[in-house]
C-alpha cells in the first residue's frame, strides 16, 4: 500500500491563484489522505476527528488564515489554537503542505524521537503556536492571546482562531473563556466548534449533553451563527465575516466524525483507533478517487477560465 504523502498540493494550472471553493475541497481531501496515511503507519491516533475537521482546517490555511512559513513568528500573523489537540494530524497535515516542515515527516507521526506527537508541541513542531491536548483549556489560551496582541497593539490586524471539539464544550473551563472574552470585549477571536456528536464513550447527547451550543455563544454575548461545516462556501465565508466583527465570533460547524471515509463516517467506535490495514487501503482507494475527480474537474474549469477564480 502507498503510504507516502500525496507530492503534488497544487495542479501547475491554478499555482499562484487563491484557490477556489473547489480548489479548497481538494485540499480538503489531500489533507485527509495524508491523516488515513499517517495513522496507518503510526498504528495510533485519533483519525475521524482529524477528519471531521479537515474542511474547516483546508479553509483556514488555504485561505483565511495569515501566516508565513518562511517566517513563522512573523508578529502579524494570525494565530491558530487546535483547542481538539488530540485530532493533531490534521494540523500536522497542513503545516507540512505549507512547508513548515519536511511532508516525509508526517509518516514520523507519535514515533519516538518525531517532532510530531500525538498532541500539538509548540516547543518541537514548527507552525504550531500552543500545546494542547486538555479539552477545555483551549479557548482560555485563545482570549490570553488575544489579550496579550492587543497589549503588543496587534490586536487590530492579528486574528486568532480557535478549533473546538465538542469535549471541549462540556468543559467549564471553556464557558469561563467564553465569559472572559466577552468581559473584555476581545475583538479578534473566532471560536470555531467541530461539532461531530460523537465521542468515546457515545454521543455527545449521551455523554454530556451540551445543548443548544450557538444559543449558549450568543447567551455570552458573542456573534454566534450555526453551519454545515462541510460546506466549503459556507465555511469561508463565515470565517471571513468574523473578521469584521467588533466581538468575539462563535462558528458552530454540524460535522460528521469520519467525514469523507464511508466505512467510518458518522459511525460509533473509531474515536482514538488508528485503522487497520484493509481500512485504511479501502479508505485511501475511496479519497484518492474522490481527489481524481476533483482535479480533473479543476483542470477543466481551468482550461476553460472558469477554475481558481478565488470565488464560490
Amino acid at each position: 500500500m502507498h503510504l507516502t504523502p500525496v507530492p503534488d498540493p497544487e495542479p501547475p494550472a491554478l499555482a499562484g491563484k487563491e484557490p477556489s471553493i473547489a480548489g479548497l475541497e481538494r485540499y480538503a481531501t489531500i489533507l485527509r489522505i495524508n491523516c488515513v496515511r499517517m495513522l496507518a503507519v503510526a498504528k495510533s491516533g485519533h483519525l475521524d476527528s482529524s477528519l471531521s475537521a479537515a474542511d474547516i482546517v483546508a479553509a483556514l490555511y488555504h485561505r483565511e488564515l495569515r501566516h508565513d512559513p518562511a517566517d513563522p513568528g512573523w508578529p502579524e500573523r494570525d494565530r491558530f489554537v487546535l483547542c481538539k489537540g488530540h485530532a493533531a494530524p490534521i494540523q500536522y497535515a497542513a503545516l507540512a503542505e505549507h512547508g513548515y516542515f519536511p511532508r516525509q515527516d508526517l509518516m514520523g507521526l507519535r514515533k519516538v524521537g518525531s517532532h510530531l506527537q500525538g498532541h500539538p508541541d509548540m516547543n518541537r513542531t514548527p507552525g504550531v503556536e500552543v500545546s494542547t491536548g486538555s479539552l477545555g483549556q483551549g479557548l482560555s489560551t485563545c482570549v490570553g492571546i488575544c489579550l496579550a496582541l492587543r497589549l503588543d497593539g496587534l490586536d487590530g490586524t492579528a486574528q486568532v482562531f480557535g478549533v473546538l471539539s465538542d469535549g471541549d464544550c462540556q468543559e467549564g473551563e471553556t464557558w469561563e473563556g467564553a465569559a472572559a472574552a466577552a468581559h473584555y470585549e476581545v475583538p479578534n477571536l473566532t471560536a470555531i466548534v467541530d461539532y461531530n456528536h460523537l465521542q468515546t464513550d457515545g454521543t455527545t447527547e449521551e455523554v454530556m449533553d451540551t445543548g443548544d451550543v450557538r444559543a449558549k455563544f450568543e447567551a455570552f454575548g458573542w456573534d454566534s451563527v450555526e453551519i454545515d461545516g462541510h460546506d466549503m462556501g459556507a465555511i469561508v465565508e463565515a470565517l471571513r465575516r468574523s473578521r469584521t466583527l467588533r466581538k468575539p465570533a462563535a462558528i458552530v460547524c454540524q460535522t460528521k466524525k469520519g467525514r469523507g471515509v464511508s466505512l467510518m463516517e458518522d459511525r460509533f467506535g473509531f474515536h482514538g483507533k488508528p485503522p487497520s490495514q484493509e481500512q485504511a487501503t479501502e479508505a485511501l482507494e475511496e479519497l484518492e478517487a474522490r481527489l481524481a475527480e476533483q482535479e480533473e474537474a479543476l483542470q477543466a474549469g481551468a482550461a476553460s477560465g472558469e477554475g481558481g477564480d478565488g470565488g464560490s
